[in-house]
C-alpha cells in the first residue's frame, strides 16, 4: 500500500506550522504578500452576494496589501483579513484555514507550496461531539423533568 505523504497528519501539522511561521515572518518584516486559496474552505462574514461569489474559480488569489494587510490577523488555525469585493467594494471579513492556503507569494515569487488537502475533520468532529453532548444533556433534562422517570432511574441503581 502506498501512503500519500502529503496527506498524513504529520505532514499537515508540519505544513500548517510552516504556513503560520512564514506569515508571521512576513508580518514581522512588514512585507505585503499574496495567498492562493481553495475557495470552498474560505469563510466570508458577511456572506458575499451570489454575483460576486460566482466569479471565483476553485482557487482564488488574495493580494494582502494596504488596508487588507493592516486588518490581517493570524492564529494557529486561521489567517483572516478584511477586504472589499466587486464594483461596489462589498466589505467582508475573510477567514482562511491555514491548510486551505495553497501558495504564499511575495511579489511574483512563490515562497510556500502546500500539497496537503484541508479537511474539516477536526472542527466537524468537535462540532459533532458538542452537538451530541448537548443532545444528551437536553434528553436527560427532559427525562428527569417527569417525576415518574426519576423513580425509574432510582430503582435501576
Amino acid at each position: 500500500m502506498i501512503i500519500n505523504l502529503f496527506q498524513t497528519e504529520e505532514y499537515k501539522t508540519l505544513i500548517r506550522d510552516h504556513i503560520f511561521k512564514t506569515i508571521s515572518y512576513l508580518f514581522n518584516k512588514q512585507q505585503e504578500f499574496s495567498v492562493v486559496c481553495e475557495v470552498k474552505h474560505i469563510l466570508f462574514d458577511p456572506k458575499l452576494p451570489d454575483e460576486i461569489q460566482e466569479t471565483f474559480d476553485e482557487v482564488v488569489l488574495f493580494i494582502v496589501s494596504g488596508y487588507t494587510y493592516e486588518s490581517a490577523t493570524l492564529d494557529e488555525e486561521y489567517f483572516s483579513f478584511e477586504a472589499g469585493f466587486g464594483a461596489e467594494n462589498f466589505g467582508s471579513s475573510v477567514s482562511i484555514p491555514l491548510l486551505a492556503i495553497k501558495q504564499i507569494l511575495v511579489g511574483e515569487n512563490p515562497i510556500v507550496f502546500n500539497l496537503s488537502e484541508h479537511s474539516d475533520k477536526k472542527s466537524l468532529k468537535t462540532a459533532q461531539e458538542t452537538s451530541s453532548n448537548t443532545s444528551i444533556e437536553a434528553s436527560m433534562k427532559t427525562l428527569l423533568s417527569n417525576p415518574e422517570n426519576k423513580k425509574l432511574l432510582k430503582r435501576k441503581k
